[in-house]
């Protein structure tokens, strides 16, 4: 088997319109900014990865490209593809944090590793659990009657799973959506409900209380990344299972979540952990505490959608679900060679080898501002 040396590499900083601003408690959304790293090996193979950043929760596209462009690049030339673990240790030696642009790499790698060996990624990190994954929708518009054209349409293509983003408008605005839902489609369909860290504190258990008569499956992350002894106090005293999301980025973060017991949930985020194994990691955490978990995503292309399908696809206990809707559902283009697989409701999990899915050329060039190479 000849030896394959990583021989260079191109980040791709790309802008996709959305079609609909989402909002959100910690602010609006209304396209997708992302960077792609494109690893070449000597031998002729390509990897792909991408970091999906956003400002107001883990980072910037500026900060992961230039992480990838002028400090990791020292790090990842000449490096053997193969021995992944290796080279993300190298390179959480000469930068502190950046999960995005570390998640991007460690994707990149795992493709090149995949298509040496014949696997996807999913079977490289410990098996194919599952071929599909049940799709969730988030539900962010301050126009409610779009909204609910666009949940209707996708109730006809299957989705069953819904995620209202809340907090963004007053309390009475997240009540009548709630109900006008549950008066539409009864129990057909699932109802979950985000507030990006958008409530107070003081008020958090009273308003998650009024929406427990909607049977919500999850309220997410209803206050700061840092108020965790506020989230803990509401996840005891509610009956809707609390997810942390902003306050569980990594393994080190989980572990002390599980110890405080902070959330019933972890979402599960390859681009806020630095990569699929450290998610990995994470749920296991959750499953050593009997906490459940689910795929969340960044505003994101169909390439970290791939690397979100394929870290589910690994995690050993059933789950809530994913919501990797942003290239089928969100974005204006689909950057994938051929569309990301979306159907009947659910993500179909990529097959090999490696990541499975590639960019179009001629669309990243349509929405490529800056290539640094």
């Amino acid at each position: 088997m000849p030896e394959h040396r990583i021989a260079g590499l191109r980040v791709h900083v790309v802008s996709i319109p959305g079609n609909a601003e989402h909002s959100h408690g910690s602010g609006d959304v209304s396209g997708i900014n992302a960077v792609l790293l494109e690893l070449a090996t000597d031998t002729g193979l390509t990897g792909w990865g991408e970091a999906s950043p956003w400002p107001v929760f883990t980072g910037t596209v500026e900060s992961s490209a230039a992480a990838l462009h002028v400090h990791l690049r020292p790090c990842i030339t000449g490096a053997d593809p193969v021995q992944a673990e290796l080279v993300m240790a190298r390179a959480d030696r000469v930068l502190v944090g950046h999960p995005e642009a570390k998640s991007a790499l460690e994707c990149a790698l795992l493709d090149i590793t995949g298509q040496i060996a014949g696997l996807s990624i999913a079977e490289l990190v410990g098996g194919r659990q599952r071929e599909s994954i049940p799709l969730s929708f988030s539900v962010a518009n301050r126009d409610f009657e779009r909204d609910l054209e666009c949940v209707r349409e996708l109730w006809r293509d299957g989705v069953r799973l819904f995620k209202l983003k809340t907090g963004f408008l007053d309390h009475g605005f997240d009540l009548m959506r709630l109900e006008r839902l549950r008066e539409l489609f009864g129990d057909e369909i699932g109802l979950r409900i985000d507030y990006n860290q958008g409530l107070p504190g003081y008020d958090a258990i009273r308003r998650i209380r009024d929406l427990e008569a909607f049977r919500p499956d999850f309220v997410e992350q209803p206050v700061k990344r840092h108020e965790r002894a506020a989230l803990a106090g509401i996840t005891r005293a509610v009956d809707v299972p609390i997810m942390a999301d902003e306050s569980v980025f990594n393994p080190e973060e989980a572990l002390d979540a599980a110890a405080g017991r902070i959330a019933d949930i972890f979402s599960l985020k390859t681009n806020k952990a630095g990569g699929i194994r450290r998610s990995l990691e994470v749920a296991a955490i959750a499953r050593a505490a009997g906490i459940g978990v689910y795929g969340g995503c960044m505003f994101e292309t169909s390439i970290a959608h791939a690397a979100g399908a394929h870290l589910m696809a690994a995690v050993l206990d059933p789950h809530l679900g994913c919501e990797f809707y942003m290239s089928t559902y969100f974005a204006e283009c689909d950057l994938a060679e051929t569309p990301f697989p979306v159907n009947g409701g659910y993500v179909h999990v990529p097959r090999g080898p490696g990541l499975g899915v590639r960019p179009d050329p001629d669309k990243l060039a349509r929405f490529r501002k800056e290539l640094l190479t």
